[in-house]
């Protein structure tokens, strides 16, 4: 179990303080995607300063395989997002439910 990020139990227990799990999940959702869309624009940046010289053909561009493996290095998103919900740094607030309406 020590191998996972987040463990099940605490993730209860939190749940009992914060509300539903499944608010939960939808905040660290889109939490996780925020952190990819920042992960993805780091990396076409990055790759704009590297520059192709002569055909794309020749062979491997060295610069684009290290930009490459430094970001296979960072941990997921998904990841990223659990933690930042267990720190408590991920605060959501959702609109309240209409009324129903009478007939």
């Amino acid at each position: 179990m020590s191998t996972y990020i987040v463990n099940p139990v605490v993730v209860r227990m939190e749940e009992s303080s914060k509300g539903s799990i499944y608010k939960s999940i939808v905040a660290m959702g889109m939490r996780s995607r925020q952190i990819n869309d920042q992960i993805k624009t780091q990396i076409s940046e990055r790759m704009a300063d590297v520059i192709v010289e002569g055909d794309e053909n020749e062979g491997p561009n060295y610069d684009q395989i290290a930009i490459s493996r430094e970001f296979d290095l960072l941990p997921k998103p998904t990841f990223l997002a659990m933690r930042e919900m267990i720190d408590g740094q991920i605060h959501a607030k959702y609109p309240d439910a209409p009324a129903s309406q009478p007939e």
